[in-house]
Order: C-alpha cells, then structure tokens, then sequence
C-alpha cells in the first residue's frame, strides 16, 4: 500500500514534461477559443471545461496513481503558472501577444454586430450582463468591451442637457402634483 502512495509510477522528469506539455496546451486552446470561454461562461462552455479537465488528466499523470505522482504534477502545474505570471509581468508586450486586446462591443453607442459574432456574444447576453452592472438597457451604453480576462464592461451614455432639464422638469412636475395633492387633501379634510 506505502509503495502505491509514495512511489510514483513514471520518472518525475516525465511527469513535468508531460505536464508542462498540457499546460502549454490547454494555454494554446483557451486563448485561440476565444475570452468567451474564460469570463462569460454558459452551460456548455462548462460542461467543455469541466470534460477538458478531465479529458487530459491521463495525459499529465500517465500510468501513475500514487499519491506522490498526483501532488508533483499539481505542484508543477503551480509552480510553473507563477513563473510564467511574474515573467509576464515583467514583459508587457508578451503578455499582450499571450493575452490579446479587449475587444468593443459598442462603441459610441451603436453594437458591434461583428465583435459580438466574433466572440459568440448573443444581443441577449450582452443585454444580461449590462443589467447585472445596473444598466436598464443598451440604449444607455456608450461603449461596452470584453476584457482580456473575459468580463464584460460598460461605460454609460451621459445625459445631454436636453436630457438632464427633461428629468429636472419632471421632477418638478411631479413635486408639484404631490404639493397639490397633499393640498387638495388639506382642504378636503376641513370641508
């Protein structure tokens, strides 16, 4: 039993290669799939994700089920991605080439039928995510992105003054209409 545990059946060398190997593979997929898949995920992405994982855990342990085996690839696999963040950090223009721009959804206000297509964006989930950051309808997006981690973004029309003296004048009318109800109430009560 001690010996299934601790000794690992494949040489530690091939267990990091092979595990470097996937990561490196699963980075190449998910960037070429697009950020849909990292931020704005639906059933299906996830059922694909949680089958992806699945589907390449052999390729990362191989023959070998022993305890041991297990942890050294998950230390690789977090060893490495640290590396591989710091070094990013370090060098701006690759970890743009690893991640890619922002894409617009809307820009000034009129919806990128091209970018929403591109990034498998349907108008309803686009209008979803806008409601989930408090914005009523599309109609009030000046400009909306997908952001390289995925997220989607918003940034709202602001008023015109047109705008803002309909919404002054119609507060007005309405703190009118309750000054003269509670007056008409006034008067009702001493008749």
């Amino acid at each position: 039993m001690w010996n299934d545990l601790l000794v690992p059946g494949i040489p530690i060398l091939e267990k990091v290669i092979r595990t470097l190997a996937v990561y490196f593979f699963l980075l190449v997929g998910l960037r070429l799939a697009g950020k849909r898949e990292l931020g704005q995920l639906n059933p299906f992405d996830l059922v694909v994700l949680l089958l992806l994982s699945n589907a390449v855990q052999n390729a990362i342990i191989g023959n070998d089920n022993s305890l041991v085996g297990g942890l050294i690839g998950a230390v690789v696999l977090l060893a490495f991605n640290y590396v591989m963040v710091r070094f990013l950090y370090d060098h701006p223009q690759l970890d743009k080439l690893a991640e890619g721009d922002c894409d617009v959804l809307i820009k000034d206000g009129v919806i990128q039928d091209v970018a929403l297509h591109h990034e498998l964006i349907t108008l309803p989930e686009l209008e979803a995510a806008a409601r989930r950051q408090g914005i009523d309808s599309l109609e009030d997006v000046q400009e909306a992105r997908i952001e390289v981690g995925g997220a989607l973004t918003f940034v709202q029309k602001k008023p015109t003054e047109d705008q803002m003296r309909h919404r002054e004048i119609l507060e007005r009318l309405a703190a009118l209409e309750d000054q003269l109800r509670r007056l008409e109430d006034r008067l009702g009560a001493r008749a």
